[in-house]
């Protein structure tokens, strides 16, 4: 049995590049079925001619082509599958398996035709593998083997170049010959290589020439132009075109960008733009200052643009220095000698600036470096005066008098003007102010005694100051240095603590002394001891001068005993070298101890003997007396305090102070004793210096509280304007105190809290309340009962004048 298959691919007439191909398949197909191979031979391999024949595979076919993108709207035919044993029957059924089987792919299992049912892509997947069988309808079971084929996409040209690294930035130097390589591109183009020219790119330039080229078949960019100046035009954006088929119309293509900036080279030397520069500077213009800033105009950027400057020439030398601003290229020029108008005004100098990295490809377009002239004019300005010596050192002697000469300094107002100075000491420097100094003649003298060992050296500032500008203002220094005399005795290096042992033997050192002096002597100290002559013939201790600024003490004796004397004090003399000599006494504490055998001592000072300390009758009775004395301290505290001495005296205390006295609530209607301002009232009546201001006269009054009745007949008491009243009363109590020589001595403080009868607003007082026009009726009070009878009779009437002057009831805290 011979199985045959037949593979067709259908095309669109206008393919005619593939109708060899189709015909080359179409050729190997024979019978009315289409199956390849011999269907005319038996499946003994022998022709119907009787020749010899041969046994076949039951499946041949070849691989099976199908192209992409087809958009037919019927499946589109891929092949057919038969085998031999398919007698047309039915009973054989074709099944398809592997790649896209049943979603791609599908087969007539009774004719084994294969069609594709979706559109292809080559370049998503260029083949696909796939395995067919023929099995029996009714079993299931295979009648031939299975076999595997392949359905290969053919491809059409259906991708355009694509520029996977664009757009692309590149750099060419500038002044570069032609032909001068920029950059290559590339492009990619995903059809078949290897089937026709889908896949063949060509390169062209759409945008951009005639400045540059690029070659086809590379990408290479070339510059097609010699010399590009950067600082004509320092970018250029191509356009370069990708196109498949070779180039051929009909082709696809693809475009991508390329910016080629031109990088620069020094080809421009510096240039001035002036060759004569103009500037004006300050004469007060501090060093290291900037005079001015010139620049050289260099095209170039980046490092071929740096340059140098350098004075070349010019007068005043030294003056001026240049340097270059690195940031922005200029010449810096800066003052390194302060400028004096009066003795130079006018400077010139010429100044040369160079590049500093010289291309030597293009020496032919220097020289690479340009000169200017500068002229510096110097302005006068008020100066502050000078002086001669900024610094100026003194010195004087310690004992020197008040008012005495120590130096002088000088200065001068700089400016042709040359007005007069006038001198002075920053007192800020001399607080204590030690020093004078002339303001016309600039001698400085001293103003107070000096001490040398309290300040060696003074540091003052000196102000010169300008008699037609005061605030022109000089300043110098002077140093003046107080020199020593001898005026200060020399004395104990430190406080000595001096100890002797009981069986010290005779001529032992107990100590060795030392002296200081606050003087400095020229050629150093030089110290005598002795001891003072009211002890040099004692017969305990003796002392020995070491002719070194130092003495020893020793013993004359043996067998010390503290008991007898735990301590001794001995005067030593301390003698300086100075001219005149001066000496001090120092005491010497010389304590006696008991020591070892060794001579340390183990207890110094006095001997404490518990037989002859105090006993207990000593100690109470100590203790007695000073519970004595306590007790007479608190008697007389006590006293003290019982005793009534007023801080002022009786005659000087204001009546009113018993408003503040009498802290405590109203007596209602009995307490009318508490104050009595008719006392207030009658100022120039009241006149007894003995009678007591702040309670109620024993003196009768000149109104006497009457029962309400009587009210009619009383005296209005108004006599004087209420201000008139306190005015006087205050007055009075004034000059009672200044002329008072008992009075405390410290100022005290009266408070009078007169309302006034000046005021906008009637008095609050309740002291007048009766005295107004008020039409309040109080006569309901008398039904009140006898407690309120008092009350009754102050306001029971409306004539009122019997309340004019009568404490206010039920007073609060402090009063009124």
């Amino acid at each position: 049995m011979m199985a045959r298959c037949c593979s067709a691919v259908r095309r669109a007439p206008a393919l005619l590049a593939l109708l060899g191909l189709l015909l080359s398949i179409q050729g190997a197909c024979s019978g009315p079925d289409g199956g390849g191979g011999s269907g005319d031979r038996d499946e003994s391999g022998a022709t119907p001619r009787g020749g010899p024949h041969r046994h076949k595979r039951s499946w041949v076919w070849n691989q099976f082509f199908v192209l992409e993108e087809f958009m037919g709207t019927e499946p589109l035919y891929v092949g057919k599958l038969h085998s031999d044993v398919d007698k047309g029957d039915g009973k054989v059924k074709y099944v398809l398996s592997g790649e896209g089987a049943t979603s791609i792919f599908t087969i007539d299992e009774n004719t084994g035709d294969i069609h594709a049912t979706k559109r292809l892509d080559r370049e998503a997947q260029a083949y696909y593998t796939l395995q067919a069988q023929a099995v029996d309808r009714l079993s299931n079971l295979p009648v031939e083997p299975r076999s595997e084929f392949v359905v290969k996409v053919q491809d059409i040209n259906d991708n355009e170049p694509k520029f996977l690294d664009g757009p692309y930035l590149a750099g060419v130097p500038e002044m570069s010959p032609l032909g001068t390589m920029v950059v290559q591109v590339a492009a990619t183009d995903a059809d078949d290589p290897t089937y026709g020219n889908s896949a063949r790119v060509v390169y062209s330039i759409v945008h951009g020439q005639p400045y540059f080229s690029v070659e086809p078949k590379t990408g290479v960019i070339r510059t097609a132009l010699p010399n590009m100046d950067r600082e004509t035009r320092d970018q250029y954006v191509l356009v370069i075109q990708a196109k498949d088929m070779v180039g051929q119309m009909g082709g696809l293509s693809g475009t991508t960008s390329v910016t080629v900036t031109l990088t620069d080279v020094n080809d421009n030397p510096p240039r001035f733009p002036h060759k004569v520069n103009q500037y004006t500077v300050l004469e007060s213009l501090p060093v290291q200052s900037v005079v001015a800033r010139i620049k050289a105009a260099d095209s170039d950027v980046g490092p071929n643009a740096e340059m140098d400057y350098r004075i070349m020439d010019g007068d005043g030398p030294g003056v001026f220095n240049i340097t270059t601003d690195e940031n922005t290229q200029e010449g810096v020029l800066l003052l390194l000698k302060p400028l004096d108008f009066e003795s130079k005004n006018s400077f010139s100098l010429r100044v040369e600036a160079t590049n500093r990295n010289i291309d030597s490809n293009f020496l032919n377009l220097g020289p690479f470096s340009d000169t200017t002239s500068l002229k510096v004019s110097v302005e006068d300005v008020d100066e502050v005066p000078v002086f001669a010596s900024p610094l100026s050192t003194m010195s004087v002697s310690e004992d020197a008098r008040v008012g005495t000469s120590i130096g002088k300094v000088s200065a001068h107002d700089p400016d042709t003007s040359d007005s007069s100075i006038r001198y002075s000491i920053d007192r800020n420097t001399d607080m204590e102010r030690f020093f004078n100094v002339d303001a016309l003649s600039g001698i400085i003298s001293t103003a107070k005694p000096l001490d040398r060992e309290a300040n060696s050296v003074h540091n003052i500032t000196i102000l010169a100051i300008e008699s037609q500008d005061p605030n022109q203002i000089g300043k110098g220094a002077a140093v003046i240095t107080v020199l020593d005399v001898n005026d200060n005795a020399p004395v104990f290096a430190i406080d000595y603590e001096t100890l002797v042992c009981e069986n010290a033997p005779a001529g032992t050192v107990i100590q060795t002394v030392s002296g200081v002096d606050k003087d400095e002597p020229q050629n150093g100290h030089r110290f005598f001891f002795s001891l003072d002559a009211a002890v040099a013939g004692n017969f305990n201790f003796t002392l020995r001068d070491n002719k070194d600024n130092t003495a020893s003490v020793l013993t004359k004796r043996g067998a010390f005993r503290r008991r007898e004397q735990p301590a001794y004090r001995l005067p030593v003399l301390i003698a300086d070298s100075g001219s005149p000599a001066l000496s001090s006494t120092n005491t010497l504490s010389v304590r006696v101890c008991e020591c070892d055998a060794d001579g340390v001592p183990l207890a110094c000072g006095a001997v404490a003997y518990a037989a002859t300390g105090l006993g207990t009758g000593a100690l109470l009775a100590i203790l007695g007396c000073i519970l004595t004395l306590l007790a007479i301290v608190l008697l007389i505290v006590t006293a003290r305090r019982r005793r009534k001495v007023p801080l002022i005296l009786e005659e000087e205390r204001d009546i009113r102070e018993n408003i503040v006295r009498y802290d405590d609530e109203g007596g209602g209607e009995e307490d009318t004793e508490a104050f009595d301002m008719v006392a207030l009232r009658n100022l120039n009546v009241i006149r007894d210096p003995g009678a007591r201001r702040d309670v109620t006269p024993d003196t009768p009054t000149f109104f006497q509280y009457t029962p309400a009745s009587s009210a009619a007949t009383r005296p209005a008491y108004k006599s004087l304007p209420d201000n008139v009243v306190f005015r006087e009363f205050i007055w009075e109590r004034l000059k009672d105190a200044d002329v008072d020589p008992w009075a405390p001595p410290y100022d005290s403080l009266q408070t009078y809290a007169f309302e006034g009868s000046g005021s906008v607003a009637d008095s609050l007082s309740s002291l007048e309340s009766l005295s107004t026009d008020s039409e309040q009726n109080y006569d309901y009070l008398s039904n009140w009962g006898p407690r309120f009878k008092k009350l009754a009779d102050l306001y029971g009437n409306a004539d009122g004048a019997a309340g004019v002057f009568s404490k206010p009831l039920n007073a609060g805290r402090g009063g009124h």
